[in-house]
């Protein structure tokens, strides 16, 4: 029963939409929309704009399609970049995690200086990567 009426209702809109909107203001102030005129006070006719032209199918490759079509190739190019750098970093990161859980004696350069990690940074650095790792890389 209820998709019956919710057809007719859907059916029937257009019918509904063509019909007069009046546009009034009562005692109080307040502008009022309606289909119906109010009894005793002065109503206008709002116009209720027809439906857009359509215009006619543009040649792929021109006006505005061409330019979506130039717009969407840009976007897929920057997407596929992106992409390649992350796949890269994901490389790098999973190395770097390699590294870091297999050799327990790792050495980093500060200041010009190579620096042997102690266990407890080693550490603090696995969870860093794997961290890294889990938020950007599938």
């Amino acid at each position: 029963m209820r998709t019956l009426l919710l057809t007719l209702l859907i059916g029937l809109s257009p019918w509904c939409m063509a019909g007069q909107i009046y546009k009034w203001v009562d005692t109080q102030g307040v502008t009022h929309f309606d289909a119906q005129p109010p009894q005793g006070l002065p109503a206008t006719t709002v116009q209720t704009p027809s439906s857009p032209p359509t215009k006619p199918a543009a040649m792929p490759g021109s006006g505005a399609l061409g330019d979506q079509k130039a717009i969407d190739d840009k976007v897929k190019k920057q997407v596929a970049e992106q992409q390649a750098q992350l796949k890269a970093f994901c490389e790098q990161a999973r190395t770097n995690l390699a590294q870091l859980q297999n050799n327990p004696r790792l050495r980093e350069e500060v200041e010009g200086q190579l620096r042997r990690l102690d266990d407890a940074q080693r550490q603090e650095r696995i969870v860093e990567a794997q961290k890294q790792i889990a938020q950007n890389c599938e």
